[in-house]
This record gives structure tokens, sequence and C-alpha cells, in this order.
């Protein structure tokens, strides 16, 4: 199946250790050239990205949680690029997270989404929720949660 057959691989990239490995994974698991999104969600005050290169922002002013968005979604396609693929880096700003995730994959057609688990359980899960677990239950689209290995 060609490229040209498959919509594009969505990454939702937090700059998180997790969302390297998952985008190191895919880069493993799926034939190199396919194209790619690196997708980082964002929002005023709640910011839940790690910023590219450490950089400090004003999390209460959007225009610098969008550039750091837009920084960090940068860097993730960088490393997807590095991985096989061809990727373009998206920021959008959206809450909750996993509604970011599952509009761009509908926007794009996503044929795959690509995300890494941080693990949430017990109350902490409850509480929080899990970005990965609403994006599998919410999305039509296949998505492949990457877990950290021991």
């Amino acid at each position: 199946m060609s490229d040209g057959d498959l919509g594009p691989v969505l990454f939702a990239y937090d700059g998180s250790d997790l969302a390297r490995l998952a985008i190191e994974e895919a880069g493993r698991q799926l034939e190199p050239g396919r194209s790619a999104v690196v997708l980082t969600v964002w929002r005023p005050y709640g910011v839940d990205f790690i910023p590219a290169n450490e950089i400090e922002f004003d999390a209460a002013a959007p225009e610098e949680v969008q550039s750091a968005a837009e920084q960090t979604a940068a860097q993730g396609a960088s490393m997807a690029n590095a991985a096989g693929f061809r990727a373009e880096s998206l920021s959008v700003k959206e809450a909750p997270t996993w509604k970011g995730i599952a509009h761009v994959a509908d926007d794009r057609d996503a044929s795959l989404i690509v995300l890494g688990s941080h693990g949430k359980s017990g109350v902490t899960g409850i509480f929080l929720g899990s970005v990965a677990g609403a994006v599998a239950a919410h999305s039509g689209r296949t998505v492949l949660i990457v877990h950290r290995r021991n």
C-alpha cells in the first residue's frame, strides 16, 4: 500500500520522553517515508506540554504559550523526520487535550494516531484522566499507544 492510499500518521507530541519514545517506536513499526503531522495541543494556564529547549514563557500569555507549543511541535517533527517520516509540525489551542488530537485526526484524515501513555491509573487516573485512553475511546481512528519499556 502506498502513502497515497493512507492518511498521515498523527503524532500527539507533548515534549515528554514518552512522546519521543512513541515517535521512535512508530519509526520501527511503520514503513519509512510516510507522511506525518506532529501535533502539540496547548491552552493558556493549563500547559500540558514540556517546552522545547526548556524555554521559559508566561503561561498566562496566550501568544507565549502558542509560540512555545509551535517550537515543541517543530522539535517533534524534526525527530519524526529523523525516524523516517515526512513530517510537518502543528500546534492547536484546545481543551481538553484529547479533543484537540481527535479533531486534528479527523481534519487531516489521519490513518493512525500515535501517542505515549503516561500510565496514569488509580486515583490519579480517575481525577486527571488519561489523554491516551480518551483518544482511544472517543476517536474513530486507529490508535497506537506506546508504553514505557522497563
